[in-house]
């Protein structure tokens, strides 16, 4: 026991090194934006109360980092607040501003400001618990795709107007244009793009740990530099607004005293629902999508419920406490993750680390261009413009991406709420004139009951008769669209819990009519489902928009086969089977063993041998054609043959298929009539060919081994019977 103690020290002391070393490298990017966010949210006439924007940003990030790391479903979950959680944040923070100034330009605003964003913080935890215990977090899967990609491209456009409003402290409208013509405002947006370049060339390339913040200290460095060419002191910077007037020490205040309290203007509250159901509403989709996105990444499966109430929590705490709203983030927490965090005291590490930043932000900002980081908002809100603008023109059709465009538009010129109910609208209406709700499953099947027409001897009919439930098949139809593809994921889930011998997951995509670019997400849940049991999934007849939406989400790949025709994959499946179940030794029985089996006796396989031609045929040979006269039967020892009937345009169709171990054209044998169908071997074969002769001088010579011969042709006849009546009774389900 005490060796066992001995050994596992090291072990824990690796691992918490490692957390502390991830958490740092997230630290660093839970810093870096912190500023800029705090820059973000107490700008204009918030910002001689910069000093409580910080604490407020840091207090935040360290509640949020501790909370969540402690009740995560991801031991190295990093959370803090995030660009589109800020950036709603801020426009409700300027939205009360506005309503305070105008009914009594000199009240004070810090104290409105404060109460606003901790009030949003805790009502939105409040929301989110909510969503987590009652299981309605969920319901945002039902949110059309074009809606949520409207939505946090208009938070994009925002935070690229809050960073305008950050470099030159006006706003941009038309109304406000004149005040942007001059070299100074012009120079001053020049260089921050100049940054937002460098950024996007360097660090948005590379994502390393500390390339960053590196990035940042050049663009200070160089700041300096050219201000000390220019001939510019420091003080002379400042007063011209190329750099942030340094705040005062952080001061925290909690904005819950009586007097506050009564002096809030709460007539200007139903002004504010809008903005604070915008808020909730980005809390909560970026809660769920971010966690998606780990999900993939790190090749876990969280708990939804557990993740709503945990950020509820967190967020409750924040807005006690003075702070905002945030969440879990991708990029800090995937950082942390690559870095070796595992743990949750990589969390912990961020939160200690942002608890620190409420003494040493203020003498940060005192030396930081205004530049740089307005240059730092310009690349994340172009960032986001560009994956929810141009990126997701490849997903969305053309229906779906006017859509998006449109919400943008609406939100920007009407606000989110109208922007959001808007877009569900449009959204309801497209669904309604794509698809009606009916079940996306027409019938299932497995492998027992419905097999390929390739007609097996029956060694091979008795490993399928046992195993085949190992391929369970879907007959997909209609149009699979956000809400009946997570209908198929839940039908899925069942099937493979009732089914845990399933191995081939086959879905028929022939009846299908469409596809949604969001039913992707469902699809990529079946895999992550799919690949936790080594399930391999086989997509036949897969439409093209099918195919384009699953690519670019990255779903085929690794054990997904897409196969052209449903018999080809069945049979492509028993082939698998058939060869795990009996190995070698089937393959290399020989043709005494087969004519033994199929007569009873030795003696009557090695007479039958000598009355048998060996012949053997390339692939694409035509062994008989339609038309002539049937004077020979053939046992297949190897290979392949298809019986082909003529289609349209000169075409041939195969109707059936024979293995090895079965025979073929005993009827004809028998009746001396002409060929109805081509036979074609499809693959390499060794056949032994029987001639009408050869079978006449049989019946004279053995009588009884003709009559063995006779009864053999007629049971095979009555299986092929049976197969043929238990399909016909599958296809009319």
């Amino acid at each position: 026991m005490v060796s066992r103690s001995l050994k596992g020290e090291p072990e824990l002391i690796r691992k918490a090194l490692n957390d502390i070393l991830g958490g740092s490298a997230a630290s660093v990017l839970t810093i870096t934006f912190g500023l800029s966010y705090s820059l973000l949210i107490f700008t204009g006439p918030l910002a001689p109360h910069l000093s409580y924007g910080l604490a407020a940003t840091f207090i935040s990030s360290a509640i949020l980092a501790a909370v969540i790391a402690w009740g995560s479903s991801f031991p190295f979950a990093i959370a803090a607040p995030e660009s589109s959680t800020a950036a709603m944040t801020g426009i409700l923070a300027a939205s009360l501003v506005e309503h305070v100034v105008a009914n009594d330009p000199s009240a004070s605003l810090l104290a409105p400001a404060l109460m606003t964003l901790g009030l949003s913080a805790i009502v939105t935890g409040i929301v989110l618990c909510g969503f987590g215990v009652t299981r309605m977090g969920r319901a945002i899967r039902y949110v059309p795709y074009p809606v949520v990609g409207g939505f946090l491209g208009a938070t994009a456009c925002l935070i690229l107007l809050g960073a305008v409003r950050v470099i030159t402290g006006h706003r941009l409208q038309l109304t406000t244009l004149d005040q942007f013509a001059n070299i100074l405002t012009l120079s001053e947006l020049a260089a921050a793009c100049a940054m937002a370049l460098a950024l996007y060339l360097t660090w948005h390339r590379t994502r390393t740990s500390f390339g960053l913040p590196a990035m940042l200290v050049g663009g200070v460095v160089v700041g300096h530099i050219a201000f000390w060419l220019a001939g510019f002191t420091s003080a002379e910077a400042q007063a011209s607004g190329w750099t942030f007037q340094p705040p005062p020490s952080v001061s925290i205040m909690l904005p819950w005293n009586t007097a506050d309290i009564a002096r809030y203007p709460w007539h200007a509250v139903p002004d504010l629902l809008g903005n604070l159901v915008a808020v909730i509403f980005v809390t909560a989709s970026s809660t769920l999508f971010n966690t998606a996105g780990i999900e993939v990444v790190a090749h876990r499966e969280a708990n939804l419920e557990r993740e709503l109430n945990v950020t509820g929590l967190a967020n409750i705490l924040s807005g006690a406490f003075g702070g905002y709203t945030g969440c879990i983030s991708v990029s800090r927490t995937i950082l942390n993750f690559s870095s070796g965090g595992t743990g949750r005291l990589a969390g912990l590490t961020v939160a200690a680390i942002s608890v620190l930043m409420l003494a040493v932000a203020p003498m940060l900002l005192g030396y930081m261009p205004k530049f740089v980081l307005g240059g730092l908002l310009i690349y994340l809100g172009a960032d986001q413009l560009h994956k929810w603008i141009i990126e997701s023109r490849r997903r969305l059709t053309k229906t779906e991406y006017v859509s998006l465009l449109a919400i943008i538009v609406i939100i920007l010129q009407w606000g989110f709420v109208a922007g959001v109910l808007i877009g569900v609208v449009i959204g309801c209406a497209t669904f309604a004139f794509t698809a009606a709700r009916i079940d996306p499953i027409k019938f299932s099947f497995d492998g027992s009951e419905y097999r390929s027409s390739l007609d097996r001897s029956r060694d091979d009919q008795t490993v399928l008769t046992a195993h085949g439930g190992q391929i369970q098949g879907l007959n997909l139809q209609s149009y699979l669209f956000f809400g009946s593809a997570n209908r198929l994921y839940q039908h899925v889930k069942a099937l493979l819990a009732q089914r845990p011998e399933c191995r081939y997951l086959v879905f028929d995509f022939k009846l299908v009519t469409g596809f949604d670019s969001s039913a992707a997400y469902s699809f990529a849940q079946i895999k992550r489902s799919a690949d936790e049991r080594h399930i391999e999934l086989v997509l036949v007849h897969l439409p093209k928009l099918a195919e384009k939406a699953l690519r670019s989400s990255g779903f085929i790949s690794g054990r997904v086969r897409i196969v052209p025709e449903l018999d080809h994959a069945l049979e492509q499946c028993e082939n698998e089977i058939i060869a795990k179940h009996q190995g070698h030794e089937q393959e290399e029985a020989n043709l005494r063993d087969w004519f033994t089996q199929i007569l009873g006796t030795p003696r009557d396989a090695v007479a039958l041998m000598h009355r048998c031609e060996r012949v053997e045929i390339d692939a694409g040979e035509i062994i008989v054609s339609a038309g002539d006269v049937a004077d020979s039967m053939h046992f297949i020892l190897d290979g392949r043959v298809g019986i082909m009937v003529p289609a349209d345009e000169g075409r041939t169709t195969r109707v059936r298929s024979l293995g090895r171990y079965t025979t073929i054209g005993e009827m004809g044998l028998v009746s001396q009539a002409q060929r109805s169908a081509t036979i074609q071997a499809e693959v390499a074969s060794i056949l032994y060919v029987l001639s009408a002769h050869q079978f006449e001088a049989l019946k004279i010579d053995d009588p009884s081994l003709s009559q063995k011969l006779l009864t053999y042709f007629v049971s095979v006849m009555a299986e092929r019977l049976t197969f043929a009546n238990r399909t016909i009774a599958v296809l009319r389900r």
